[in-house]
């Protein structure tokens, strides 16, 4: 069963990225991070409640909530590069920059959980990296946007934080209910953002949000907030170094719905580095199943 969560996170993950590109064409993508964080704070706390697991707060050791913390925290600061990312870059591009987490995140659960590393995860691993790779056109890294900073910047940032927020959850949710651990790393994620914005001094901005684009912004949430439920529930009962590649198929949802709302194409050098990526993504569940 944490296989079919693993894949309905990347489902709504890829989901996730359009309606967060057509929710900040004007709205600054700090502001948005904090709204976002609300719906899905909302929606995962409500998933607490509905499965019984709030009885667990009481018994929560230090060194849990430390961890849950901490990958909240990565959570938190990943989001706010990924946001700023799509606002100033081509959705397909960024994706394609964030997904490289998933090879640092195997190598880390391979050093520090011991996940074992059979020649096909290996095979697996350099598929995706090789793919990751390709994905990213030269020119494009090496663009500077009109903000000042390049969106490949914010984009690797974002998969930095994002491999150390993996492992720190998989730590973290060991011993409890996944939603609860959901929970808990979205409260810190929204108290990180909300501090954003009165640090950026953004907080005026919101009396200007474009009706569209806020409601875009909530859909949004929603979306995410379903991703890391499957996620974060696949993590508890699998493999990481299995639900993290299988998560990041999200970019094939997130790259067609680009072609058909953004009109994003990919080059033949982009196909090819997406075809690698997803096969070595079934070479790594299919190790696992029948290894």
């Amino acid at each position: 069963m944490w296989l079919v969560f693993a894949f309905g996170s990347a489902l709504f993950a890829g989901i996730t990225s359009v309606l967060a590109k057509c929710g900040i064409k004007q709205t600054n993508s700090t502001i948005a991070t904090a709204i976002q964080t609300i719906i899905v704070l909302l929606f995962s706390w409500l998933m607490v409640f509905i499965v019984g697991s709030q009885g667990q707060i009481s018994t929560l050791d230090v060194k849990t909530l430390i961890f849950l913390v901490l990958s909240g925290l990565t959570t938190g600061a990943s989001w706010l590069c990924y946001f700023k990312a799509l606002q100033i870059g081509q959705t397909h591009k960024v994706v394609s920059v964030d997904k490289s987490s998933t090879v640092l995140t195997i190598l880390m659960a391979f050093i520090f959980l011991h996940e074992s590393m059979s020649i096909y995860s290996g095979v697996a691993v350099v598929l995706i990296a090789i793919g990751t790779f390709l994905m990213i056109d030269k020119d494009d890294m090496q663009k500077t946007e009109s903000k000042g900073t390049g969106w490949f910047f914010y984009a690797f940032g974002s998969a930095v934080f994002a491999s150390f927020s993996s492992i720190l959850g998989k730590i973290g949710v060991f011993q409890i209910e996944s939603n609860l651990g959901t929970a808990i790393r979205t409260s810190v994620v929204l108290l990180m953002s909300w501090l954003m914005v009165l640090i950026t001094k953004k907080q005026k901005e919101l009396s200007h949000i474009p009706k569209k684009e806020f409601m875009f912004i909530c859909l949004s949430g929603l979306a995410t907030g379903c991703s890391w439920l499957c996620y974060y529930k696949a993590l508890q009962d699998g493999l990481a170094s299995v639900v993290v590649p299988i998560d990041k198929l999200s970019i094939l949802v997130t790259v067609s719905f680009s072609y058909f709302v953004f009109h994003e194409r990919l080059s033949r050098k982009s196909m090819i580095g997406l075809i690698a990526i997803a096969i070595g993504t079934a070479i790594m569940a299919l190790s696992t199943l029948f290894g």
